[in-house]
């Protein structure tokens, strides 16, 4: 069992950092949180609905509907250019003014000028901020970061925690977040420290 006795709750608006040394099932509390993975026995409740009381589809349903999601390794589309990635969630879920929300998102990055240019010819923080545009162009009630700063040098990843939450201010997002980063876990509003699957004071 990789969680044991895990129990916590947070509030609307609020940050929470996820820490802990490697191993010690931060990624596996936030992939159960997001309903990515299914756990064995337990339960996660999300804006008032138990996520695993629903199947697989509707998970991703309410997923769509409600979180937006960064990643350590920025999951861009390669043959998309920035715009066009981050038009990408307005676009599945039938938005009608898709671009124009993307152009303001990617505004609010600071990337409107590198727009047109793909993954390939983005710097590593320039690919994690159009990750951020896309993330925050939903307007989800919460984000889940998986390492947003991972591979960013130490000028780069702070810029990135100051823009993601620059953003999570802005627009009232509940964020949770997992990092081994001191700084930005120092910057959330809380944290919450596992050891060995267990959630220690």
């Amino acid at each position: 069992m990789i969680l044991r006795d895990v129990s916590f709750a947070v509030a609307p608006g609020e940050s929470l950092a996820i820490v802990g040394s490697s191993g010690s099932g931060k990624s596996t509390l936030l992939g159960l949180l997001a309903g990515l993975d299914v756990p064995t026995r337990g339960s996660v409740s999300l804006n008032g609905i138990d996520i695993f009381a629903l199947d697989e589809d509707g998970r991703a349903r309410l997923r769509g509907e409600l979180a937006g999601f960064v990643f350590q390794s920025f999951q861009l589309l390669p043959a998309l250019n920035a715009l066009e990635n981050v038009m990408l969630p307005l676009e599945l879920a039938g938005a009608k003014d898709a671009r124009q929300r993307a152009e303001h998102s990617l505004a609010q990055v600071g990337l409107s000028a590198r727009s047109l240019h793909r993954p390939q010819h983005l710097s590593g923080g320039e690919q994690q901020r159009v990750a951020l545009a896309r993330a925050f162009v939903t307007r989800p009630r919460i984000l889940f970061a998986d390492e947003p700063t991972g591979n960013l040098d130490h000028a780069t990843g702070a810029q990135v925690i100051e823009l993601m939450l620059e953003l999570n201010r802005a627009q009232g997002t509940t964020l949770i977040l997992v990092t081994h980063d001191v700084a930005l876990a120092g910057r959330c509003g809380r944290q919450l420290r596992l050891e060995a699957g267990s959630v220690v004071q």
